[in-house]
């Protein structure tokens, strides 16, 4: 990205940072100087880079720019201590991040061991809005504007460290957009967080709706992040009702791309199932997901269903509830010697918990299911 003709650092890896500066005849190692202080140590300023030479800051400032989101408002649930931050883009637009406090992300003692409930995890958006149009998801609602660039992801967790002086620990892809259709601007920042903002691969979470392609390409390229697949149903039919892109890239294909990913990487996937009452809650539907989890090492992540008719839901969508089995269906996963955790609600009322984020448009319902269609012919 570029502002005024400057270029925008915040985003660029070491790598790239090397580029620069060797084109400002300063020496290779400068990148890592310049890594530190925009992604350790958070600086917004080049004159704040003091382990750098005077007139090299000048040159910088004349050239460059570190150019990042706006913080437009916080809400904070004084139930359980999530905080939602809304950001302004530099052209306008506004995404959302979630920080969910420990011991929150998962609600009974089974999970007392899951790595997030020891952390301070920040839910990342990775696209303003989303194409893929998930029944049961608010951000489809907003239709897909742009994917975001690597700084614009990188600084969500930059930013939130300075609004609230505390350490985030894990990051979860599981914000606003499929991160695996932004797949190179999310490896990038996933790449930034490890070594910039020293959080561990293995405490980097990217959830997808089910891209095989992509998918494969985590697995060739070895990389440690954790994979969790956005799941909601064993059977097509089903699955396609609550989640177009089964129409596209049905359960075998996205299956034998788990299961490629699985051969590559030795990481076992996390499935992620919301049930609804009377979709698929029925024993045909539980034994068909107890099929399919046993094809390749998982588990399985129970999440609670968020109202999202503060959207205006249409079609399925508008007629989705809760299934009032959930915890009897969890039982009946575990007694088939599945690893079932379920999420908690964190956020719920403030609108931030699973399936929640959306930035609210200024559109007419109509006008809303419109810019869905055509985001979706694009997805």
């Amino acid at each position: 990205m570029e502002a005024k003709g400057k270029t925008n650092l915040l985003g660029l890896t070491k790598e790239q940072l090397g580029d620069v500066v060797e084109d400002l005849g300063e020496p290779r190692y400068r990148a890592q100087q310049i890594h530190e202080w925009l992604y350790a140590r958070g600086v917004t300023d080049f004159r704040a880079m003091t382990n750098l030479a005077k007139p090299f800051r000048d040159q910088l400032s004349r050239v460059a720019v570190i150019q990042g989101l706006t913080p437009l408002h916080q809400t904070f649930s004084p139930k359980d201590g999530t905080t939602k931050f809304l950001f302004a883009l530099s052209d306008d637009l506004r995404i959302e991040s979630v920080l969910i406090p420990p011991a929150t992300a998962f609600r009974d003692t089974e999970q007392q061991e899951e790595d997030e409930q020891s952390r301070l995890t920040l839910c990342v958006s990775t696209q303003v809005g989303c194409p893929l149009d998930c029944a049961f998801c608010a951000t489809g609602t907003m239709g897909f504007l742009r994917n975001l660039s690597a700084g614009e992801i990188v600084d969500q967790i930059l930013q939130v460290r300075r609004l609230t002086l505390r350490r985030v620990t894990n990051i979860v892809f599981m914000g606003m957009g499929e991160p695996l259709l932004n797949y190179d601007s999310v490896m990038a920042a996933s790449g930034i967080f490890t070594a910039g903002a020293g959080i561990a691969q293995k405490r980097i979470t990217v959830s997808t709706a089910g891209l095989p392609d992509r998918i494969r390409r985590l697995g060739l390229e070895k990389r440690k992040i954790k994979l969790a697949v956005s799941l909601h149903s064993a059977v097509d039919a089903t699955r396609s009702r609550l989640m177009p892109i089964n129409r596209r890239f049905p359960l075998e294909d996205l299956l034998a791309a788990v299961s490629e990913y699985y051969e590559e990487t030795g990481q076992r996937v996390t499935y992620e199932v919301i049930f609804f009452d009377g979709v698929n809650d029925t024993e045909r539907e539980v034994g068909a997901l107890i099929r399919l989890a046993r094809r390749v090492p998982c588990k399985i992540n129970v999440i609670p269903y968020h109202s999202i008719a503060f959207t205006d839901p249409t079609g399925i969508g508008a007629g989705l509830r809760p299934s009032p089995r959930l915890e009897e269906l969890v039982r009946r996963l575990r007694d088939h010697h599945l690893t079932a955790l379920v999420r908690s609600s964190a956020g719920e009322e403030i609108d931030a918990a699973c399936g929640q984020l959306a930035v609210r448009l200024s559109r007419s319902p109509g006008e809303r299911r419109a810019v869905r269609g055509l985001a979706s012919q694009s997805a």
